[in-house]
């Protein structure tokens, strides 16, 4: 698998090299973000792993280009604590971050489960049904009623596994463990993002995500919504 790493602190390419290279990845490396984008998009690596902080482009540009016209897995990395930055990054669309200083160790691990993930979702077919909502995991597809849902990566896989388990309370880091891949707890805020994107595409639908505070969420049916015939979850599956 291809990594594309950008960072233009020397040090740390030579970091992550060495760390990653021992498991066999294939790596690129930018030192900008102009360079970052560009190869990105020319090279369709399986991962970006992607400095918040960079000359020509900043890490949120990168990743808004990146995002028109792909939707490659990104970990960003920063400097910077604030939730504010964090959630701004995963707004743009990036799916994890991870901040400086890091262990290598950690990072090799969040590498591995971001491609573990993407590779067994790749390789699934199973499809849900839920009330006016079907997702195809096979053809990475979404449809609420008649209109398609333009669904980033990690929305799509996030809302799968509620849909799988609709009704069912699922804890942050439940959802951080089939979604995200990680076998650590991780960084539940990640999960709150995204939860706040579906419910915006969900605004208007039979559908709704309940939070059940120091719990975690569940997707339930409107009240209003029980009674229909369309009140059905389906789950097939098939080997890819």
């Amino acid at each position: 698998m291809k990594i594309l790493i950008a960072d233009d602190e020397p040090h740390i390419r030579e970091l992550v090299r060495l760390y990653l290279s021992r498991e066999g990845y294939e790596l690129e490396f930018a030192s900008n973000g102009r360079e970052a984008l560009d190869k990105a998009l020319m090279l369709r690596p399986d991962l970006v792993v992607l400095d918040l902080m960079m000359p020509e482009m900043d890490g949120f540009e990168v990743t808004k280009g990146i995002r028109q016209d792909s939707d490659v897995p990104i970990l960003m990395l920063t400097v910077r604590r604030e939730d504010a930055v964090k959630v701004a990054g995963l707004e743009l669309g990036a799916d994890d971050y991870l901040t400086k200083p890091f262990n290598p160790r950690e990072l090799v691990a969040r590498v591995k489960a971001i491609l573990r993930r993407a590779d067994g979702i790749s390789r699934s077919g199973v499809k849900v049904t839920v009330g006016s909502l079907t997702l195809n995991r096979q053809t990475r597809e979404g449809m609420l009623g008649d209109e398609p849902l333009n669904l980033r990566t990690k929305e799509f896989d996030l809302l799968f596994a509620l849909a799988q388990n609709l009704q069912a309370v699922m804890s942050r880091e439940q959802l951080l463990s089939l979604v995200w891949g990680y076998t650590f707890s991780g960084e539940t805020r990640t999960v709150d993002v995204h939860i706040n994107h579906l419910r915006r595409h969900l605004k208007d639908s039979d559908l709704q995500i309940e939070t059940l505070r120091g719990v975690g969420y569940k997707l339930t049916l409107r009240s209003d919504a029980l009674g229909s015939d369309d009140a059905v979850l389906a789950a097939n599956g098939d080997a890819g």
